[in-house]
């Protein structure tokens, strides 16, 4: 493998010193504000047993911005979800039903 001079390094160094000092000359980030503690809920009232069964997903805020927190029925179901993992459950809990003659 080659050794890198000191004269590269140098270089590198005033490269990174100059990227920094041009970062921080520039406008700040506009950074995204504060999710709410609740940030969705899914409400899934169903018709086709006879007697209406209601089933309430409620998702909350995690430390990632596209995962939540699942509770289903007032029971935690999942810490932390996606949304594709949220719908699967979902299409899971409600198998469909044999047709009707």
């Amino acid at each position: 493998m080659y050794r890198k001079t000191s004269k590269y390094a140098e270089k590198c160094a005033r490269m990174r010193g100059a990227k920094e000092r041009k970062r921080l000359a520039g406008p700040v980030p506009d950074y995204p504000p504060e999710l709410p503690e609740l940030r969705r809920r899914i409400v899934v009232e169903d018709y086709d047993s006879g007697k209406v069964e209601r089933h309430e997903f409620v998702l909350h805020r995690t430390d990632r911005l596209d995962c939540y927190g699942v509770v289903v029925d007032g029971k935690e179901w999942k810490s932390r979800a996606g949304w594709s993992q949220i719908l699967a459950g979902l299409r899971k809990a409600l198998p469909r039903l044999r047709a009707v003659e």
